[in-house]
């Protein structure tokens, strides 16, 4: 089990973009794409085949995973996570949970 995934809510730890705030749009990897983080310009040739049209188009592109850490709704800070066992109706999953306060995450 990864300690981020898609939809998590991350903030940026060390870069250029240090401090901002965004939702996980894919992890490739130990990469991420942060929606509105480390965006950059690319020109686009025009494809009539694909229907992409060309110009400037705005982009993001991947972080290193070890750049981004996982906000806490409940402190409004970057924190850690861990993964521990929990065992609920005969079955044991894995969950995620802060490290700072022990609240598990999205369940």
């Amino acid at each position: 089990m990864n300690k981020i995934i898609k939809g998590d809510q991350v903030v940026v730890i060390a870069g250029k973009d240090k401090g901002k705030q965004g939702q996980v749009l894919r992890v490739l990897g130990d990469k991420v794409i942060v929606e509105g983080v480390n965006t950059v310009k690319r020109h686009q040739k025009p494809n009539p085949l694909r229907g992409v049209e060309g110009g400037i188009i705005v982009k993001n592109m991947p972080l290193a995973i070890s750049n981004v850490a996982i906000l806490n709704p409940e402190t409004n800070k970057a924190d850690r996570v861990g993964i521990k066992l929990v065992e609920s109706e005969g079955k044991v999953k894995r969950v995620r949970f802060f490290k700072s306060n022990g609240s598990v995450i999205g369940v």
